[in-house]
């Protein structure tokens, strides 16, 4: 073994990489993580003779993984698991899993069938695009080990996901795929230099010259059947093992029927044969399928740039500030309350807040602002952004699962495990056409057979390849891969299978004010005392009923008052009407005017009439007594606002203000944005039970909001927006994060959203009319085999070319 490649995979070790595992006393090199946690579990285990028994790295780095179920047994150790597998409960258990082996979309519903079937597994969920399984289980029912045995006894691998592990196999699977072309395309030559001659002779070649020319070409043809085309055999094989029809079938029975008819006219020195056409056919067929390789793989840039983007290492200041010292460490070693040094050009490794040093930070691949966002002290900074300009002392806040880069991460991985119901309805109709591509094959062979028996064999080739759905299977999925990563470098982050195709058919935007159509930054303008407290005393019982509140009015008031805030029991929050809470012995409410005057028997000032006529949002405090003051906070509309809500209307879409605020208050926002259906002073159940109402008429709703008061209404809705800075309940709710929080970059996105539906209509169609118009050709004996292998694979390479034009940015955009 080289020595700078993985003892335990054999893969090689990069340069900034520096790990071991002790092996029977002697430290080993590994490439990463998961191989050291691998290596380390096997030794923990008492298993480290699985080195020694392999004294030589097997041939394939894949076979270096434990294949047997005593040495998966490794998987179902809870130190193991930690990096990949998540508790769900008592005993469901959650994987991110990688899969190799994965050719089509017929191989997706193979494992999601045969593992869904396993006694214990609750759900699996694995995207085409991304080759990543989501597989749950019941701890108590089923060990990981298991699963994974199964996923092998069909005849795929399955890994830990790591992002370093799939780029690894990426390119592995490129490599394979290029030196079966290669060899597909050499031969393909070689064999039209021996069966040219054959045609223009026209039966005028000498018998033995022609048998040369035939023997000749079969040699040639043996290497492109058993190297280039094995991977068709061998998923063939595997699905009738299973008692499945895959999309390989009907390719393999074509190809080998043709190669075998041919090998027999070769020794019986009669017939026809057709060692070109079966060349030539691989040849294109594995052309086409590494374009879309290709392609998929750079639609999924956008997610796997994400899973790499937190760095290796860290400069961590272990006795900061008194000793400034920087020493490195992993950044899986860091924890909250670490200072960590990050110097310009340096990725940030985890979520904190900046306690030194002046500069800017790239966000761009986090939020698709490509702006710098000034830093100073204070100021929060994301794991995975980059330090444009000078050195931050930066203390650490959130690491691992809980950082904001995470949570994306999670997000796109569960919008990518969904199936949309338009992907399982392709997934359907592929499946049962080919069954019937089959019966058809059958029928068209024994009918030629009493027809023209010499036209039999190649005509029936032709039936099998050309009608092959892969181009069905392809349409809808990699428009929305596409399309989800497009999005994502927009900033707007898909987090549920359905959304974009939902996001494309709204009729209705539904839009919260605070914080969505408005910055959220809530400043407070004056205060109106009206009761025996003063002006700072007013500030400070309100800033301590809403110490623990998230909503940009409360943090108007907390920010206003220059006093630490109070003692406050027995707290209790109404949404959308404000807090009740005892300070120093008395009860305070502060909120709505009706709601923080309810226990009293006073009424607000007179002055209190031209501040609620003003727009502004007007929040109450008082006590058992009455009114005690009032505080008057200003918003500003988003620039971008105004032009998003134009072009709904202008694309025909109803677009509604749906809001908690003061009557006043929306009918201004209201008016400045040109939106007429204004619905102010609505609590959150009155907007849920809006939103019912529109549904019930027949719209499909798309809802845009901000906060934890948002969260039912945002689950309600058939498609959700939340703003990216919004409570963290809001996001999890939604279907989209806005990340950014610029409204234009939901503008885009809608545009984009009904482009993908509209090239994912185009694609269905073209799959359909492709088939509708090839099959009674092929047939009818107008279409030669090699002619069925460029129309199947051009047909699936326009499905691809065609959807990756979601990526283009229109210029009115």
């Amino acid at each position: 073994m080289s020595p700078c490649s993985c003892y335990h995979c054999g893969l090689p070790i990069p340069d900034d990489v520096d790990l071991s595992v002790l092996i029977k006393g002697e430290a080993r090199a590994v490439c990463c993580y998961g191989c050291q946690a691998v290596a380390q579990s096997i030794v923990d285990n008492g298993l480290a003779d699985y080195y020694s028994s392999r004294d030589a790295l097997p041939e394939s780095p894949r076979e270096a993984m434990p294949a047997v179920l005593d040495q998966l047994a490794m998987y179902d150790h809870a130190e193991f698991q930690k990096s990949f597998v998540k508790a769900l409960g008592d005993s469901e258990r959650e994987a991110s899993l990688l899969l190799e082996g994965i050719t089509c979309a017929a191989c997706i519903w193979l494992n999601e069938q045969h593992v869904g079937r396993l006694s214990g597994v609750t759900a699996i969920d694995i995207n085409y695009a991304t080759r990543r399984a989501r597989v749950r289980w019941d701890e108590s029912r089923i060990k990981l080990s298991d699963i994974l045995a199964a996923v092998a006894a069909i005849g795929y691998r399955a890994y830990p996901y790591d992002a370093a592990k799939n780029e690894e196999i990426s390119r592995k699977e490129r490599r394979d795929a290029l030196w079966r072309l290669w060899v597909a395309g050499f031969g393909m030559m070689q064999v039209m230099m021996y069966a040219y001659p054959v045609y223009i002779a026209d039966g005028d070649m000498a018998p033995d010259i022609e048998s040369l020319m035939r023997w000749a070409s079969l040699l040639l043809t043996l290497p492109v059947i058993f190297y280039s085309s094995a991977p068709f055999f061998r998923n063939a094989w595997r699905d009738l093992k299973l008692r499945r029809v895959g999309m390989d079938v009907p390719v393999a029975l074509g190809v080998g029927a043709a190669f075998l008819a041919s090998c027999w006219a070769t020794f019986v020195q009669q017939g026809e044969v057709y060692f070109d056409s079966v060349t030539m056919f691989i040849f294109f067929l594995l052309g086409g399928r590494f374009l879309e390789m290709t392609a998929r793989q750079k639609a999924i840039s956008v997610t796997e740039a994400l899973a790499k983007l937190l760095p290796a290492f860290a400069q961590k200041m272990p006795a900061f500030p008194g000793d400034r010292t920087a020493e490195q460490c992993v950044v899986a070693d860091l924890r909250a309350g670490d200072h960590v040094l990050v110097r310009p050009g340096d990725i940030v490794p985890a979520d904190g807040r900046v306690v030194e040093g002046m500069s800017s930070a790239n966000e761009s691949l986090l939020t698709g602002e490509s702006k710098l966002v000034p830093k100073a002290p204070g100021d929060a900074v994301t794991g995975g952004s980059v330090n444009a300009e000078s050195p931050l002392v930066v203390q650490v806040e959130q690491v691992g699962e809980g950082s904001r880069l995470s949570a994306i991460i999670h997000l796109m991985e569960r919008a990518a495990a969904e199936k949309p119901k338009i992907v399982e309805m392709a997934d359907r109709i592929a499946s049962y056409f080919v069954a019937a591509l089959l019966l058809v094959a059958i029928g068209v062979a024994v009918g030629w057979y009493f027809v023209e028996p010499a036209k039999a064999l190649w005509i029936t080739v032709s039936v099998l390849v050309v009608t092959c759905p892969c181009a069905l299977s392809l349409a809808t999925p990699i428009a929305l891969t596409v399309a989800a990563g497009a999005l994502a470098k927009d900033g707007l982050l898909v987090t549920r299978g359905h959304a974009i195709e939902t996001l494309a058919r709204a009729t209705h935007f539904v839009f919260d004010k605070t914080g969505t159509l408005t910055t959220g930054r809530m400043h407070l303008v004056d205060v109106l005392p009206t009761g025996k407290l003063g002006r700072e005393d007013c500030l400070a019982l309100a800033a301590t009923l809403e110490h623990a509140s998230e909503h940009p009015l409360a943090m108007a008031l907390r920010s206003a008052s220059g006093r630490p805030p109070l003692v406050a029991v027995e707290a209790r929050s109404e949404p959308g009407l404000g807090v009740e809470a005892v300070v120093e012995g008395r009860r305070y409410r502060i909120g709505r005017p009706d709601y923080a005057l309810g226990r009293a028997t006073g009424r607000l000032p007179e002055s209190a009439g031209d501040w609620l006529g003003s727009g502004d949002t007007v929040v109450v405090l008082g006590d058992d007594s009455g009114c005690l003051a009032l505080f008057r906070i200003g918003d500003e509309l988003r620039p971008e606002s105004a032009r998003l809500v134009a072009d709904l209307r202008e694309a025909g879409k109803r677009v509604v203000l749906l809001t908690g605020d003061a009557e006043s208050v929306a009918r201004r926002i209201g008016g400045v944005l040109g939106i007429d259906d204004v619905r102010a002073g609505v609590t959150p159940q009155g907007k849920h039970a809006c939103v019912k109402e529109l549904q019930a008429a027949g719209a499909v709703v798309a809802m845009v909001g901000d906060g934890v008061n948002d969260a039912p209404v945002l689950a309600q809705a058939q498609v959700s927006v939340a703003m990216g800075g919004g409570a963290q309940l809001a996001r999890t709710q939604s279907d989209f994060v806005l990340l950014s929080e610029n409204l234009d970059h939901l503008r885009h996105g809608l545009r984009r959203a009904q482009r993908t539906l509209q090239i994912i209509r185009q694609n269905l169609w073209w799959s359909f009319a492709y088939n509708f118009v090839a099959l009674p050709l092929a047939i009818a004996g107008y279409v030669t085999p090699w002619l069925a292998g460029i129309g199947m694979s051009a047909s699936s390479l326009l499905v691809v070319l065609n959807s990756l034009r979601i990526q283009r940015q229109e210029a009115d955009d």
